[in-house]
């Protein structure tokens, strides 16, 4: 089977314009719509707690990439030196894009809008096709057998 043509789209849009436009989307989706706002106690505390750990997660793997001394460049995976593995790295093969992820989750807590989930849920579908797959694939052909073994091992969320 012969593996599919990338798309036009792969490796052109960083994640973090990704997650600006997903968290826009939220809003502009809770402003459309306010009487679908659905307010809860502790609703802060959630979204303070999720963006907290989203920006711990994103600090934590950009040190493990300044450290490993290997690209941070999103759209260019092929100029990896290096397959990073120590920190969040042990966990999830993507904790920059989980801790963005993440702050978009705590962006949608506290809008307290149903729709406002559309942000997170956008930005990983998206960042999984666009991102993802295509960072896997050059990875996968610049380090062989020992990032194949990083890929059974780490799982690509969580």
């Amino acid at each position: 089977m012969t593996p599919p043509l990338p798309h036009p789209l792969e490796l052109k849009v960083p994640p973090p314009v990704v997650a600006l436009a997903c968290a826009l989307l939220a809003w502009r989706l809770s402003v459309a719509l306010p009487a679908w706002t659905l307010p809860w106690p502790g609703r802060h505390w959630l979204a303070g707690g999720l963006v907290a750990i989203g920006l711990a997660l994103d600090l934590s793997a950009l040190v493990a990439f300044l450290r490993a001394r290997t690209t941070i460049n999103p759209l260019a995976p092929a100029r990896t030196s290096s397959i990073v593995r120590g920190g969040a790295y042990r966990v999830t093969r993507n904790p920059m894009y989980l801790g963005l992820a993440c702050s978009l989750s705590g962006l949608a807590a506290w809008l307290a809008h149903p729709l406002a989930l559309a942000g997170p849920v956008l930005f990983v579908a998206w960042v999984t096709r666009f991102q993802i797959v295509p960072e896997e694939r050059a990875l996968r052909a610049a380090f062989g057998a020992p990032y194949a073994d990083y890929l059974r091992r780490v799982r690509r969320w969580l």
